[in-house]
C-alpha cells in the first residue's frame, strides 16, 4: 500500500468518526478541504461513494460503514505497532489528546504538566477543556477526566489526584445583614447563586456530614454556568456561591470571601482518568497515567 493510500484511509476514518470534515481536519492537523480532497481521492480510486454529504451533515453509506468497521481496528493495530517503537527511545514520542472539565482543569491538569513534559520531552499534550459531556471515542481523544459517577461502560478508569470538594462562600458585606448559615437548611433564608449545567439544567448543592446527606436546591436571582463568574458575583455581594474550593481559596485567604458550612462540605467522589478499554496502551498515555495517578 502506498503512503498516500494510508493517509486517505486515515482521513476517511477521522471524518467517519466525527461526521465532520472540519473536526477531522482539526484532529489530523490539516484543513477541512485537505481532508475532503483525501476522501474524494479515496472514493475515486475504489469507485464507490463512502460518504453522503450535504451542506449540514455527513453520514456513512452502507459501503462506508462496512469499510469503517474493518478499517478502524486495522488503523489501531498500525498505531500500536508504531507506538511500540517507543521502547527503543529513552522517552515516549507522539501526541496525547485529553478532554477535561473546564471548571477543574487548572487544579487537575495544571500541576501535572510541568513534571510530565519535563520527564517526556518528546511528548506533545493537547488538552480540550469543556464542561459539556464529551464522547472521547467519537471526538478523537485518547483519554478524558471525570468524576467517577459519570463514567461510561467500556472504559478503563484510573484514580487520579487531587480529590476535590466544594465550598459555600459569601462576601463579608453580604453577611453584615444576616447570619452565616450553619446547616444546609439555613440556606432557605439566603440568596443563592444557582449553578447551571452546560445544557441549562440547574443542579442541587450537595452536602454530607457523617451519615447524613442533603441535596439543597438553591434559589436566587442569578444562575450561572461558569465558576469564575460565580466567584465574581459572590465577591460583589450578590449572594452565596457553591464553587470548587480551589477556585475560592485566594479570595478566602485575602478576606474577600467568607467560607461557611465547611463541616458539611465533604470531599467529592474521586476523579478518574479514563480511556477506551483495549489490549494496547500507547506509551504517551501510559506516561500521563503514571504522572497523574492518585
Amino acid at each position: 500500500m502506498r503512503t498516500t493510500d494510508l493517509s486517505e484511509l486515515a482521513a476517511f476514518d477521522a471524518v467517519a468518526r466525527h461526521r465532520s470534515f472540519r473536526r477531522a481536519g482539526e484532529e489530523r492537523g490539516v484543513t477541512a478541504s485537505a481532508v475532503s480532497h483525501a476522501v474524494s481521492s479515496l472514493e475515486q480510486r475504489v469507485g464507490i461513494r463512502l460518504l453522503n454529504r450535504t451542506t449540514r451533515s455527513v453520514s456513512l453509506t452502507d459501503a462506508g460503514a462496512m469499510l469503517l468497521s474493518r478499517l478502524s481496528p486495522a488503523l489501531g493495530d498500525i498505531g500500536a505497532a508504531l507506538d511500540g517503537l517507543n521502547q527503543f527511545r529513552e522517552t515516549p514520542f507522539g501526541k496525547v489528546r485529553i478532554n477535561v472539565p473546564a471548571s477543574i482543569a487548572p487544579f487537575v491538569i495544571g500541576p501535572a504538566l510541568k513534571p510530565l513534559l519535563a520527564s517526556n520531552p518528546n511528548l506533545e499534550i493537547e488538552i480540550a477543556a469543556t464542561d459539556r459531556l464529551v464522547d472521547i471515542v467519537a471526538e478523537g481523544f485518547d483519554a478524558g477526566i471525570r468524576l467517577g459517577e459519570s463514567l461510561r461502560e467500556g472504559m478503563t478508569a484510573v484514580k487520579i489526584k487531587p480529590r476535590l470538594r466544594f465550598a459555600v462562600v459569601g462576601a463579608p458585606a453580604y453577611f453584615r445583614d444576616r447570619p452565616a448559615p450553619t446547616t444546609p437548611d439555613d440556606l432557605k433564608r439566603h440568596r443563592c447563586i444557582q449553578n447551571l449545567y452546560p445544557n441549562g439544567a440547574r443542579y442541587a448543592w450537595e452536602f454530607r456530614k457523617g451519615e447524613k446527606t442533603v441535596a439543597f436546591q438553591p434559589a436566587g436571582p442569578l444562575s450561572l454556568d461558569d465558576f469564575s463568574l460565580m466567584l465574581r458575583a459572590a465577591i460583589d455581594g450578590i449572594g452565596l456561591a457553591y464553587v470548587w474550593e480551589d477556585h475560592a481559596a485566594a479570595a478566602i485567604a485575602d478576606g474577600r470571601l467568607v467560607r461557611c458550612l465547611e463541616p458539611w462540605c465533604a470531599p467529592e467522589d474521586w476523579l478518574y482518568l479514563y480511556y477506551p478499554t483495549r489490549k494496547y496502551i500507547a506509551a504517551g498515555l501510559r506516561a500521563v497515567i503514571e504522572t497523574m495517578r492518585g
